[in-house]
């Protein structure tokens, strides 16, 4: 049964046989955690001299990149519950679209650039650790959330979007939010330029 909004905003792919998009993203949801693992702890096989010293100013676009993606995410869940299913769409693709760069830009900085120690101590510290140990493991799992949720609405599969898009938005929200402030508490650890 499709609503009235379903009806007026039909799904983005031609209905039919969606088993080549549901392995393209099912494949996406595996390899790109495991491409980022390889690259982020073996970054030696990759590295390519002189690049640590250009790519320097990545972990500021970064933060730039996931404030961008959360502004999106919020401004996609007003719009849905506005029952704006245009500007939701415009808003959530925004947020994929941004989170896609960051992701190109994160493998970019840390296949190359040596990683940065916390030189704080005592209780923010402890804290620091925890918003990077829960950032970093829910990142790896919004992957595969995003997949499936931008799959579901593509396919115009709403009720599954609907679902899954309650684990998504918060978890996701929670990553891009914590990415940046995991950035501001390393930021003055960095080597100078």
């Amino acid at each position: 049964m499709t609503t009235a909004a379903e009806q007026l905003h039909p799904p983005v792919l031609e209905p039919g046989d969606y088993t080549k998009y549901k392995i393209i993203l099912g494949g996406l949801g595996v390899v790109v955690p495991v491409l980022v693992a390889v690259l982020f702890y073996f970054k030696g096989i990759f590295k390519i001299e002189g690049a640590e010293a250009h790519l320097r100013w990545l972990p500021a676009l970064n933060a730039g990149l996931n404030s961008l993606t959360a502004v999106a995410l919020v401004a996609g869940f007003y719009f849905i519950r506005q029952k704006n299913v245009l500007a939701h769409r415009a808003a959530m693709l925004t947020a994929f679209s941004l989170g896609a760069l960051f992701l190109l830009s994160y493998v970019a900085y840390h296949s190359q650039v040596p990683s940065t120690r916390f030189g704080g101590a005592g209780t923010i510290k402890l804290v620091y650790f925890f918003l990077l140990l829960t950032h970093i493991s829910l990142a790896v799992v919004t992957v595969a959330l995003v997949l499936f949720t931008l799959y579901f609405a593509l396919t115009g599969q709403y009720t599954k979007h609907r679902a899954i898009a309650r684990w998504t938005f918060p978890v996701w929200l929670y990553v891009s939010v914590t990415g940046v402030i995991v950035y501001f508490m390393i930021a003055p650890y960095y080597p100078a330029a």
